[in-house]
């Protein structure tokens, strides 16, 4: 090793006697005070040394960095056998195990995992038959939590299913849609007529507008399984009938996003702008390949810094149609303070939807593969696999409050929603999902009491019988993104592989507020009773109906207000 010249200074001899007696006693004994040692070595590659990697005891937070030789020091409990974990991008980790500080000396080589990707991979199923190599095998709690979410459904949700083919619950198929010949912007073109009503209809499907095709759906619902084009959904197999599975998404290696905006390209749905590393099972060095958030597991683990950055969901959750942004909720993080680093709110989408510590059946999961050479982790360290929105998460989206006093012989009720907690719209993604805020007035004897001023519930909340559901009509205001179809005129629509158009977009932004007012005739006599409810709903009620989904509302907020006489 080359050394640098410096300049010599005089040390009187009492201090160098010190000086060289603490080297001593750092190089060789290592201890300190605390019953601390020091841990000391070198991290190579087959080329030699390699700087910058990621040294840490197995299982802790704190690591170091190798300097430009591939040295390291770290302290460790003196006399403790530990195991010393090490890794860089674009490596396998790597670990050293059963070391005793203090120790010098010590190696560790990184192997480079492969930069290209195996077509021919067959992806592994979360679940399998008792040794057959399925992710529950080691991961038994991550999984069964993974299954329970949404991703892991992506293939088989009967909402999904039932649109793509145009189908009812019950498997009743909707007619083909019609066309017909036209003009339009001087361009000759194909116009679908409006569906037939003296036929039975099931609601809207893909495949009733283009017969024999896919579309793009399968890029985000069964990436695994188009990751050369898009499927028929209903034929696929094995792992891909999970959807968005295990395997796949520990084997993106990046997402491609639009230097400029920082947005996901629109011709390149969900996994057409992924990279994926599958592995050539034949290599007998890198024979798998598993992305996750740690760097100090052994075996054929890396890890990937994207997995902890909201880049990592952007492809599927962008989605533009007809020149129209569907889905978005990725870019609406992107425009919030929760993307900024200097907002003091900064915050990813895995913060929120895959939090640590991670609970299941009642425990804190602390060892992803107990009895499989998993390790004891601090709980922060583990992260929640179940992300779907639960009726939990929903409650805790935005803010409502609401008053209500009598004004100028008028019940007046005031209501401010603000979306303090989410950092997206709410809602969010597709458009089928609303928000409907009722308001319901009322005397002491339960009269319904006649609404003066104030909005009321459009159509689409479903006429009928508000005890089931239909809520058109009565006072209340709705949150939804709503598109129509530009040549059929359906409205609102969900159809939108069709040539849709952007009608209205009241939703919530992050930390957006909305007020709204109502008056009401106040009771001849007695105190009026005001209920106050925020509901999420996942589809329109005609297309539920058609359909035949039983989905509830959720009640996301409720106020019981009493105005005296």
């Amino acid at each position: 090793m080359k050394r640098k010249c410096m300049t010599l200074v005089s040390i009187p001899a009492g201090v160098m006697l010190l000086l060289l007696l603490t080297v001593y006693d750092l190089g060789h004994s290592m201890e300190s005070e605390a019953g601390q040692a020091l841990l000391s070595g070198t991290v190579t590659d087959e080329n030699g040394p390699v700087a910058g990697a990621t040294v840490r005891i197995q299982g802790k937070t704190k690591s170091v960095r190798t300097d430009a030789a591939g040295f390291f020091q770290l302290t460790a409990p003196a006399a403790k056998v530990i195991n010393v974990g090490a890794w860089k991008q674009g490596y396998y980790c790597s670990v050293l195990r059963e070391v005793a500080a203090p120790a010098q000396d010590l190696k560790l080589e990184l192997r480079r995992h492969q930069t290209n990707d195996n077509p021919a991979y067959q992806w592994i199923p979360p679940e399998t038959a008792k040794g057959a190599g399925g992710c529950s095998e080691c991961h038994t709690a991550i999984t069964e939590m993974s299954l329970k979410d949404a991703h892991m459904k992506a293939a088989t949700n009967p909402r999904f299913l039932t649109m793509f083919n145009g189908t009812d619950l019950e498997g009743n198929q909707s007619p083909l849609t019609r066309y017909d010949y036209g003009t339009w912007s001087w361009k000759y073109i194909i116009i679908p007529y409006p569906p037939d009503p003296t036929l039975p209809y099931y609601g809207p499907g893909y495949l009733l507008d283009f017969p024999g095709t896919t579309g793009t759906c399968t890029a985000c619902h069964i990436p695994g399984a188009s990751t050369n084009g898009s499927v028929d959904p209903n034929t696929v197999t094995g792992a891909d009938q999970y959807g968005v599975h295990c395997d796949f998404c520990h084997k993106v290696a990046n997402v491609r996003l639009d230097p400029v905006n920082k947005m996901p390209f629109p011709s390149l749905p969900g996994v057409q702008s992924m990279d994926l590393r599958r592995p050539f099972t034949d290599d007998p060095e890198r024979s798998q390949l598993f992305f996750g958030t740690f760097t100090d597991v052994d075996g054929l683990d890396s890890n990937l810094p994207l997995l902890k950055q909201s880049r990592y969901c952007a492809s599927c959750h962008y989605g533009v149609f007809w020149s129209t942004v569907v889905y978005n909720s990725y870019g609406e993080w992107l425009d919030s303070p929760y993307s900024k680093a200097k907002s003091g709110k900064a915050k990813t989408c895995q913060q929120c939807h895959m939090p640590s510590p991670t609970v299941w059946k009642g425990k804190t999961v602390r060892n992803i593969a107990p009895g499989k050479e998993g390790i004891k982790r601090p709980a922060t360290a583990i992260h929640s696999h179940d992300m779907t929105v639960d009726e939990t998460l929903l409650r805790n989206a935005l803010t409502m409050t609401a008053s209500a006093a009598r004004q100028e012989g008028k019940v007046v009720v005031n209501v401010t929603l603000t979306n303090d907690k989410t950092g997206h719209h709410v809602p969010t993604d597709s458009p089928l999902r609303h928000l409907i805020l009722l308001v319901e007035a009322k005397d002491a004897e339960g009269e319904v009491l006649k609404q003066s001023a104030g909005l009321e519930l459009p159509f689409w909340c479903g006429v009928g019988d508000p005890a089931r559901g239909y809520y058109a009509g009565l006072p209340g205001k709705t949150y939804a993104k709503l598109l129509r179809e530009r040549w059929t005129g359906a409205f609102p629509t969900g159809a939108y592989w069709n040539d849709i158009i952007l009608v209205s977009d009241n939703r919530l932004a992050a930390f957006a507020s909305d007020s709204t007012s109502f008056a009401f005739v106040p009771p001849a006599a007695g105190d009026a009773n005001i209920t106050v409810t925020l509901l999420y709903r996942r589809a329109f009620m005609q297309l539920m109906e058609w359909k035949k989904w039983d989905v509830p509302d959720i009640v996301m907020a409720q106020e019981q207000l009493v105005v005296g006489e």
